[in-house]
């Protein structure tokens, strides 16, 4: 990997409520580097998509970073205004593909038209070039070229997703941020959008921060991945060094909680409850309420990434017990906090 392309520093992020500040991520830290597909991956509501808007600009009136920083090749951007934002990184430095495609395309214009709209501003291609080049993405995307002329309204909703997608990549941007891109594709079209995004790694050096609920997608197209929970990063590192060696509970868990080929008997595991509602700062374990092997200690501060004993120095993980708790879970033991008082009772003869 090259030089950091992304660097995401201690970011936290809120929105204002009724309630008060509700904290959608959390002290969370990585780095993309250029020509690295990064996957941020975790449940609805663990913060990913408040990550994604938090970069390029996009939070709801209500949110703020309230604290950390966001660089982009070393420039400070997220206290660019929006004005700054679009003239100088949206769109040809950094593009976005959205989760809703249907409510992302301008109802009343072409796709054309917007394409024109945002070659206009950001490059100095004339029109007709404009045109061609999303002809020619529209083609890879599995889109008749003569149809960039159609509105939103005569695509079904997996073109629309494709369009979005072709809108995103036209200009051949530096970084592309993708939240679950193909969510509205059959697999065949998944696997043929994932192959031009790897086309243009080789071939433009491109980054990618690919965002999914699904870790598998992650596991097979992505260099490095995050693990987040309820605003945290739980975990993360090459792909490899987390497939292999998972440390954090959540990370293991979530990733046995999807199927796998190679074991196709394997029973999923059940990650029980839903992500916690967190207000003001959150300093301890996010996980903690949900985790069968939980101590004390995991709601008292919230945990330091450290790193994981093994080959990837860029593997770290979250857990105050990350040992433990993955030797406890090998061995079918589910009751952590029981278990830890047992040994503090074994070695001290006490309990407080």
């Amino acid at each position: 990997m090259s030089d950091p392309l992304l660097e995401v520093d201690n970011l936290t992020v809120q929105y204002e409520t009724d309630e008060g500040m509700l904290t959608a991520v959390s002290n969370a830290s990585f780095t993309i580097s250029e020509g690295e597909f990064f996957g941020l991956a975790g449940e609805s509501g663990s913060g990913k998509s408040t990550m994604a808007k938090s970069i390029i600009g996009g939070l709801d009136e209500n949110g703020v970073i309230s604290d950390g920083s966001i660089r982009y090749r070393g420039q400070e951007i997220h206290e660019l205004t929006d004005a700054e934002l679009s003239e100088e990184i949206r769109w040809k430095e950094i593009s976005w593909i959205p989760q809703g495609a249907m409510s992302s395309l301008d109802p009343l214009q072409r796709v054309s038209e917007q394409a024109l709209e945002i070659g206009q501003v950001h490059t100095d291609l004339q029109d007709t070039q404009i045109r061609e080049k999303l002809k020619k993405t529209f083609d890879i995307v599995g889109l008749q070229k003569s149809r960039i002329d159609d509105y939103p309204h005569q695509f079904s909703g997996g073109m629309q997703q494709r369009a979005i997608i072709a809108l995103a990549l036209f200009l051949e941007p530096e970084l592309v941020i993708a939240d679950e891109p193909t969510t509205a594709l059959d697999v065949i079209m998944q696997d043929q959008i994932f192959k031009y995004l790897d086309q243009l790694k080789t071939e433009l050096n491109i980054s990618l921060l690919l965002i999914t609920h699904d870790i598998s997608v992650i596991f097979e197209s992505c260099d490095s991945v995050a693990i987040m929970h309820a605003s945290q990063i739980a975990e993360r590192g090459t792909t490899e060094a987390v497939h292999e060696n998972p440390r954090h509970p959540y990370a293991f868990m979530f990733k046995e909680a999807f199927p796998d080929v190679r074991e196709p008997k394997r029973d999923l595991t059940v990650i029980e409850g839903y992500p916690p509602k967190l207000m003001g700062e959150v300093d301890y374990c996010s996980f903690a309420d949900r985790c069968p092997w939980a101590a004390p200690e995991c709601r008292a501060e919230e945990p330091a990434s450290e790193p994981v004993s093994d080959d990837d120095p860029t593997h770290e993980a979250a857990c105050v017990r990350k040992e433990e708790a993955y030797e406890m879970y090998e061995s079918g033991i589910t009751d952590g906090e029981s278990e830890h008082v047992d040994s503090e009772v074994a070695s001290t003869g006490e309990v407080d």
